[in-house]
């Protein structure tokens, strides 16, 4: 890496471990944080400091593997194989690690300068999971820092992690994934790089192999060192996750569930819808009233007509009546779906639409975004421009 080249640090993790939560704290962004999956499809860059030191962060869209089945996991994909990356950053959930070791031990074959963000330790407590940090360096063979990002801990220490990998202070000697013969013998033979032997099988799957087939068992071997990297580092109680279970029990049945999730998502439909006709019609008719002092005084700066219809039945009441519309709504309807996806609920939903939504080619995550869509239609159907 140049001397004069900013670091650019690739910022990855499973949808929903607090990435942006991450990124936030790391760079002073504001980036919207959200407790459903594919939140982020772009990617989000930020600087963060080390010692006076400037990085770049990219925010990589969620993703479970390296193998894409989505949008979202293909630009993560792509944006880590192209080698703009550095280092990269992989958040991982401390209260589910083994699912998250999956993209770990994914990523380390095709970047070795990595630091495991393990974060959300502080809800790891609440349920007494209990991980032993060193020994999860050692089967990984990369830092480890142990974050509660919320409570900005860890992150100082993270911060200086990253910057003694890129310094070379901090050498990283990353596990590999055992893969069955077949596909050992293949990658030895091609005489490319580990990663890029692995990345042109699957173009060119070994003979007697399909494509789906590589695939799964190039996921079956990432999975069992998982467990095996879980069942040495990880004491998970029985009872960790009852509650959830428990709530998972109602919300997602089939006799309940779906009743239950019309009626909390029609009820945040009618607190928005009717809620504020009130301050709508307070902002319209105050906005609005303006133009007619806002008219005199144009035409008492020498404007012509043309200009002061122009600026005042042209730009300001349209302007006056959007806002007045679609204020308020998104006042009540935001801070609603904040509290749906800080309890969790949002994920629920998505998981019990996918079904219905997979027979449509799409899938359930794409239920959140019609619901914004609707609730925004319905609203402006219901204030029509006047």
């Amino acid at each position: 890496m140049a001397a004069d080249r900013t670091p650019v640090i690739a910022l990855m993790g499973n949808p929903n471990v607090g990435k942006s939560t991450v990124f936030n704290a790391l760079t002073g962004a504001r980036q919207h944080t959200g407790n459903w999956s594919g939140k982020t499809v772009s990617c989000a860059r930020g600087t963060m400091n080390c010692d006076g030191r400037e990085m770049t962060l990219v925010d990589l869209p969620g993703t479970y593997s390296l193998h894409p089945r989505s949008e979202e996991e293909r630009v993560a994909r792509d944006f880590l194989t192209a080698g703009e990356a550095d280092a990269a950053v992989l958040v991982a959930d401390a209260t589910c690690l083994e699912r998250n070791l999956i993209l770990i031990l994914q990523v380390l074959e095709v970047i070795p300068n990595v630091v495991v963000c393990l974060n959300l330790m502080d809800e790891a407590r609440k349920k007494r999971i209990r991980i032993n940090v060193p020994a999860l360096e050692r089967e990984l063979g990369v830092p480890v820092v142990a974050c509660a990002a919320r409570r900005g801990r860890g992150l100082p220490t993270l911060t200086q992690t990253v910057c003694r990998v890129l310094d070379g202070e901090t050498i990283p000697h990353p596990t590999a994934i055992r893969y069955p013969a077949e596909i050992e013998n293949a990658v030895r033979a091609s005489g490319l790089a580990r990663a890029d032997a692995l990345a042109a099988l699957t173009e060119r799957p070994p003979e007697g192999l399909s494509a789906q087939q590589l695939d799964d068992l190039l996921t079956a071997a990432a999975t069992l060192r998982a467990e095996e990297i879980a069942l040495t580092c990880v004491q998970v109680p029985a009872d960790a996750d009852a509650r959830d279970r428990c709530i998972d029990r109602i919300l997602l049945s089939r006799r309940f569930g779906l009743p239950l999730m019309l009626l909390l998502l029609a009820l945040v439909f009618y607190i928005t819808l009717f809620g504020a006709n009130v301050p709508s019609e307070w902002l319209s008719e105050h906005l609005l009233g303006l133009s007619t002092p806002f008219a005199a005084a144009l035409s008492a700066l020498g404007l012509p007509p043309f200009a002061v219809s122009l600026l005042v039945d042209g730009l300001w009441r349209v302007l006056a009546t959007v806002v007045s519309v679609m204020l308020p709504p998104m006042a009540i309807f935001f801070p609603l779906f904040t509290l749906l996806e800080d309890a969790g609920y949002l994920p629920r939903v998505a998981f019990q639409l996918d079904h219905a939504f997979r027979r449509a080619h799409a899938c359930g995550k794409q239920s959140l975004t019609m619901c914004l869509g609707q609730k925004r239609m319905r609203h402006a159907i219901h204030f029509p421009l006047r």
